[in-house]
């Protein structure tokens, strides 16, 4: 089917809607209503036409896009469909993990205010795993015990050493 410029409706709808699947995605992990999103955006997005995004019904253009992906705190390329191939989709399951593995909470919030090279050469470090791993949530980042061997090593330090050095640094996230 041909719209009036003779382009494919069904392409361009389709299109839309794994946007618009992406878009509904990452405002779910960071855990906010569309009401939200309006009041974020100081009523740029009105709730219906995000919710209009979100379904497919309307294509949003690359500024707001953009906009959107500003106000989410995200890579622009994530909300776009095929910039994630071989990674794992945000409603995918996490890896399952022995049970007798310690987990570690980085607190990214924490991480973000704190300076210095260290603190920059990790906060790198962490936004690419959460490209990786789709996680968006900003807040909080878990990794299991033995995984610090490979941020240690970035540092010149093992793994016991380096959760030592991130509790001195008050990035160890603790509910």
């Amino acid at each position: 089917m041909s719209d009036f410029r003779g382009q494919s409706v069904g392409i361009e709808n389709s299109y839309a809607e794994t946007v618009g699947v992406r878009l509904r995605a990452v405002r779910r992990q960071k855990h906010l209503s569309l009401q939200a999103v309006e009041a974020a955006s100081g009523q740029e997005f009105k709730a219906s036409v995000l919710g209009a995004y979100e379904r497919g019904e309307r294509a949003i253009s690359v500024p707001r896009l953009r906009r959107l992906a500003q106000i989410y705190d995200v890579p622009l390329d994530q909300l776009l469909p095929g910039s994630r191939e071989g990674a794992a989709t945000l409603e995918t399951e996490p890896l399952t993990r022995a049970p007798h593995e310690t987990k570690i909470r980085i607190d990214l919030v924490r991480l973000k205010a704190t300076k210095g090279p260290e603190a920059e050469a990790l906060q790198r470090f962490l936004t690419k795993v959460q490209l990786d791993r789709q996680d968006f949530n900003g807040q909080v980042l878990t990794f299991r015990a033995d995984d610090l061997r490979v941020i240690g090593a970035t540092f010149g330090l093992g793994a016991l050493e380096m959760v030592e050095r991130l509790q001195s640094l008050g990035l160890i996230y603790a509910a």
